[in-house]
């Protein structure tokens, strides 16, 4: 089906199933009776989670109409501020970061928005929603009485919370509740005082009539630091826990009120290096029964999970960065798929509300597109005019991204060798300070990579004065527990031997820029043969052509990118994220229809880090309509995540 069909369909089943605006209403907790009221009538919600900020606008539409046609009757959604806020005071909600036209969308469909608009909303997304731009403060205390952290947080609630009033169900509007914070009960910090001012800046811009709350893990430890008086407090837990005993949790904190689970998991997240989490469908279903047979209200944390694109993955510890794709093994995969665990929950939902009537919104066709050759443009580093936009900056020591006014991606650093390296010389990182990858060339021969966490050091040899350029990969911000304060870059010397590293020129890189702009493309590519492996960073580009005179067409695809190591790919200068086959357990990323033409090629570029397989011949990217986010994994060491826990971040 095409996307302008499959909107016809869903118009129309907007105009069945949809809501106008409504009457300004009345949603409270009755302590008394144990439950919500809306409008004066007992009211549960069945809710799923969303994040607008993973899924392309276009499908908007279609996963809340999936999501209403399971049976839920709400949905929940985080606010991520850097993804609004990106600069301070420059705010973006145009495009895929319309909030308002979501929530339109999600009230149009008949569904309730339970909002949770942080500040720190976690969400494995980068830096748990907080922006990079905090941290030009050094000593900064994230999530507390910082007065600069709450300059911050009063300037951006000032911002965005009177949007969000008019959407209050109070208002006319969806949302019959909004969270402060995040999880508060799992950070250190545990000061009352900003959750007393939070609590204080909300009421001031939305009024005392609506219901704010809070959630944590369901043990009392999380409960105590994370609830306070004035707000609701709520739990999360996933399958297979002791729905008795965590309720009883959340009823130390609310001895009356209604029961609620704000994060019951469907599935679990990823980490590059870690097998694929799956969660079985008949679990989450005895769970979800168990919970609704004693009138919780639930929401299931995801009902889609979406895509991390761009830059936008978060790490739930320095070397525990989350893959590009966030399908969560949820009830809609990462494209929207109806799946056996969609199917599940809406039976059991079934038991409790009369389910929607009409057809469910099919899966959305895939298509595979097939192979397209690749060509390599240039190195990175022959392409810095290109790419650094602001110019090099001379500094005796490196400097780190935020510094240089950078959040995300790469950067580069170059020096030179003081000495002769006549036998291979230790080059490190003794503080452990790469944050988060390197690929190290000198007189542009690479010679390894430094990884936090896991490569310290490696050896180089070399003539003195030899240039040495380090290449630094972002991979994504800390997103949980005590290390959110997650600076980017060189974040400390570099010694070579027993010498520390001076004399710094840094290229503070604007590639996404240079792409979209297609000044990499104005580059002659080159047929010549590769240097052998390992290989320096480069760019490499191709195209295909989608016929305009077949129907349907352009539909969902998937890339995978077969021998290729490591890198970020774009599509018609539209960032897909990042690739990593080689440590898995994602090997495809998603390709959704909005973004190919049938007007013009479709142009594909990648950055390959680490070694494309064009040495030895023609190389390629293939197009196919089968995801693969379960592949085998290399061992990399003997860290693997327990599910639903999240304990061993702290």
């Amino acid at each position: 089906m095409s996307l302008l069909g499959s909107g016809s369909m869903l118009l129309l089943l907007l105009l069945l199933f949809g809501h106008s605006l409504g009457a300004p209403g009345s949603f409270s907790v009755d302590y008394q009776k144990d439950c919500f009221r809306k409008d004066g009538e007992e009211f549960r919600y069945i809710s799923g989670s969303i994040h607008y900020s993973r899924i392309p606008r276009i499908y908007w539409k279609d996963r809340l109409l999936k999501m209403y046609m399971a049976g839920l009757n709400a949905i929940q959604t985080y606010i991520p501020w850097n993804y609004h806020e990106e600069f301070p005071g420059q705010y973006n909600f145009s495009g895929d970061r319309d909030l308002e036209y979501f929530l339109q969308l999600a009230q149009d469909m008949g569904l309730m928005v339970i909002l949770r608009p942080g500040p720190y909303i976690c969400a494995e997304w980068d830096m748990g929603g907080l922006p990079a731009w905090l941290l030009k403060k050094k000593d900064i205390v994230l999530r507390s009485s910082d007065t600069d952290y709450i300059r911050a947080v009063d300037k951006w609630m000032g911002k965005l919370l009177p949007m969000m009033k008019p959407f209050l169900y109070q208002n006319g509007g969806p949302i019959i509740t909004v969270q402060v914070e995040n999880e508060y009960g799992s950070y250190f910090a545990c000061d009352y005082n900003y959750m007393r001012h939070l609590t204080k800046l909300f009421r001031s811009h939305l009024g005392e009539e609506v219901v704010l709350f809070t959630t944590d893990g369901a043990g009392l430890g999380y409960l105590k630091c994370g609830s306070i008086q004035g707000l609701y407090a709520t739990v999360d837990f996933g399958p297979g826990a002791n729905v008795t005993a965590a309720f009883a949790a959340q009823r130390h904190a609310e001895p009356r009120g209604p029961l609620v689970n704000s994060e019951f998991y469907t599935g679990w997240l990823d980490h590059w290096g870690s097998p694929h989490s799956v969660v079985s469908s008949a679990v989450v279903a005895k769970s979800l029964n168990e919970m609704l047979a004693v009138g919780a209200n639930v929401n299931l944390y995801m009902f889609i999970g979406g895509t991390n694109f761009g830059y936008w993955n978060g790490a739930n510890n320095p070397s525990g960065a989350q893959p590009t794709s966030y399908d969560y093994d949820a009830p809609l995969t990462e494209a929207g798929d109806l799946t056996e665990k969609y199917f599940a929950i809406r039976e059991v939902i079934k038991l409790y509300h009369k389910i929607p009537a009409g057809p469910i919104p099919p899966t959305t066709p895939k298509y595979a597109y097939g192979t397209v050759g690749m060509k390599k443009l240039q190195t990175l580093s022959d392409a810095l005019e290109i790419l650094s936009f602001s110019g090099p900056v001379k500094s005796k020591y490196p400097q780190t991204f935020i510094e240089l006014n950078q959040a995300f991606g790469y950067m580069l650093y170059r020096t030179s060798l003081p000495v002769n390296c006549n036998t291979p010389t230790p080059l490190s990182s003794p503080l452990n300070g790469v944050h988060d990858r390197a690929y190290v060339s000198v007189a542009g021969v690479a010679v390894g990579i430094l990884e936090r966490d896991k490569v310290i050091t490696v050896n180089v040899t070399g003539k003195a004065g030899s240039q040495v350029d380090i290449l630094v990969e972002n991979m994504g911000r800390i997103n949980y527990g005590s290390q959110i304060n997650d600076f980017k870059g060189l974040v400390t010397n570099l010694t070579l031997g027993k010498d520390t590293l001076t004399g710094w020129t840094i290229y503070s890189l604007s590639i996404d820029e240079a792409v979209r702009q297609d000044l990499l493309w104005e580059m002659k590519p080159t047929d010549s043969p590769q240097p052998l492996a390992p290989y320096l960073p480069a760019f490499y580009a191709g195209s295909f052509i989608i016929p305009d005179g077949i129907p349907d067409l352009p539909q969902d695809t998937y890339i995978q990118l077969p021998k290729w190591r490591k890198g970020q790919v774009w599509i018609n200068g539209f960032n897909l994220g990042r690739y990593w086959p080689t440590r898995g357990p994602q090997v495809t990323l998603f390709v959704p229809a909005n973004i190919l033409s049938t007007a013009a090629p479709n142009n594909v570029t990648v950055l390959e880090l680490e070694e494309a397989p064009c040495s030895l011949g023609p190389c390629s990217v293939e197009f196919t309509a089968t995801p693969i986010l379960n592949a085998t994994v290399p061992s990399y060491g003997n860290w693997q995540r327990k599910l639903f826990s999240k304990d061993d971040l702290l």
